[in-house]
């Protein structure tokens, strides 16, 4: 027994400062988004409609980081250890969503052609796999007998996040719109906070 839990010592105990950081990170990000908005050119609803597209990919870019932020803050609070292996793949999944503010400014002058619309599938894929990772990191850190093992019993979001988005890349070369639709069908779906982790 004694073996098991020498063997089993995490790097540190708590997600605590792992969580801090994270969140520090996100909030650059967002303020990152923000910056990059511009008010309307003129004074009437023309200008502010013309202006449109722009607010719409800053919505969808902030409510994906605001989404991985919240299920990020309740995947750590039903942690207790941590390892190297959640050190590098929560930092994985920070640097996926750190490219969200280039690929918006990407799609806010390129948002009609393939390429850019498809990036932001291939960082919404990167970013789901980097999360499934943690996941898997974090169970094996705290025992498959853990709360947070406990509460991931089914990913079925997760799983079809990750069909979604590989859909929507291939998709986009043939109509950004309906690429640009499985984006939002995916937020939509994970819009309400993961309730495996409340209950």
């Amino acid at each position: 027994m004694s073996e098991e839990r020498g063997r089993r010592t995490p790097v540190d105990m708590g997600a605590g400062r792992l969580e801090a950081f994270s969140d520090a990170v996100m909030a650059v990000i967002i303020t990152l988004l923000a910056f990059q908005l511009r008010a309307p050119l003129g004074h009437d609803l023309s200008s502010a409609w013309r202006q449109s597209p722009h607010l719409l990919i800053y919505v969808l870019c902030f409510v994906f980081i605001a989404i991985y932020w919240n299920n990020h803050h309740h995947l750590l609070r039903a942690t207790t250890r941590i390892s190297g292996g959640v050190m590098w793949s929560n930092m994985l999944l920070l640097f996926w969503l750190s490219l969200v503010p280039v690929v918006a400014l990407w799609l806010q002058a390129q948002g009609r052609w393939p390429i850019p619309v498809a990036s932001f599938g291939v960082v919404g894929l990167g970013a789901a796999i980097a999360y499934t990772l943690l996941v898997r990191t974090l169970i094996h850190a705290n025992g498959r007998d853990s709360a947070v093992a406990t509460a991931i019993a089914s990913d079925v979001k997760g799983i079809a996040s990750l069909v979604l988005y590989a859909l929507a890349v291939g998709l986009a070369f043939a109509n950004v719109w309906i690429a640009y639709a499985i984006y939002v069908a995916v937020a939509v779906i994970w819009l309400v906070p993961d309730r495996r982790f409340t209950r």
